[in-house]
């Protein structure tokens, strides 16, 4: 059995004290039957930390490298002193408007894995590829080159959050049937790419417009495992609804 993990991105949204009061209300409403967690802002990971006992708190990005002149980024030591254990990779915000790609996604998740800090893995189609009927290629692809290369216990570790683009802060999500067939399709090259056992044991997110309206129909799905939340993730009651909801 793979324990569902529901994590809220909250982007570029909250300050350190709007971060900290979502934290304390939200925390103790966590449970034991599923990872519960946000991603949050650099400026607000510290004090994010310190707050959450239940939640997980994870960085929204990083750098492969260690240091250098690479200005405005956050390193993976950096996010090592201040207690982060989880970190999202490979957003398409990230890959669309500030260049990562499945070559950097991979350098990112490797040193990640270094650490001790788990990827939560991004991949997606655009809604161009998705009209296209290339979402599968897009998928297999994407995987193939963000998740090289590394060891099959490692990969067990990881999360992979599919993630279609064209249902991200649209409003749009895609229909059970389709999020349940992509996650298969993400497990599937899993398999292909690190065995049975891996493909078995990561968990897979979906990611689109997720809320609590439809959030027990998603993880009714045998291949999906959790959720990466977007917008339902900023207010104090949705989340709270969201988690109330998966028990």
């Amino acid at each position: 059995m793979r324990k569902p993990i529901i994590v809220g991105n909250w982007k570029m949204n909250k300050t350190i004290a709007e971060a900290v009061a979502f934290i304390d209300a939200v925390d103790g409403v966590c449970h034991d039957g599923a990872t519960y967690g946000v991603g949050a802002p650099f400026l607000a990971l510290a004090e994010s930390v310190k707050h959450a006992n239940h939640l997980i708190v994870a960085a929204e990005n990083c750098h492969f490298e260690d240091s250098g002149a690479f200005t405005g980024e956050v390193s993976v030591p950096m996010l090592e002193e201040i207690g982060v254990k989880w970190c999202i990779i490979g957003h398409s915000e990230r890959r669309e408007m500030f260049g990562d790609t499945d070559e950097t996604v991979n350098k990112k998740a490797k040193r990640l894995i270094q650490a001790g800090i788990t990827p939560i893995v991004c991949i997606g189609e655009s809604e161009a590829q998705y009209d296209a009927g290339e979402s599968e290629a897009v998928i297999r692809s994407q995987l193939s080159g963000s998740l090289a290369d590394l060891c099959a216990d490692c990969v067990k570790d990881i999360v992979i959050a599919y993630e279609p683009i064209w249902a991200i802060g649209t409003g749009k999500s895609a229909s059970v049937e389709i999020a349940q067939q992509c996650c298969h399709i993400v497990r599937d090259q899993i398999e292909k790419m690190y065995g049975k056992e891996a493909a078995e044991a990561v968990r897979v997110q979906y990611g689109g417009s997720v809320k609590p309206e439809n959030i027990v129909e998603y993880m009714a799905q045998p291949d999906i495992d959790g959720a990466l939340i977007g917008g339902a993730s900023l207010k104090v009651d949705s989340f709270t609804d969201i988690i109330n909801k998966t028990q």
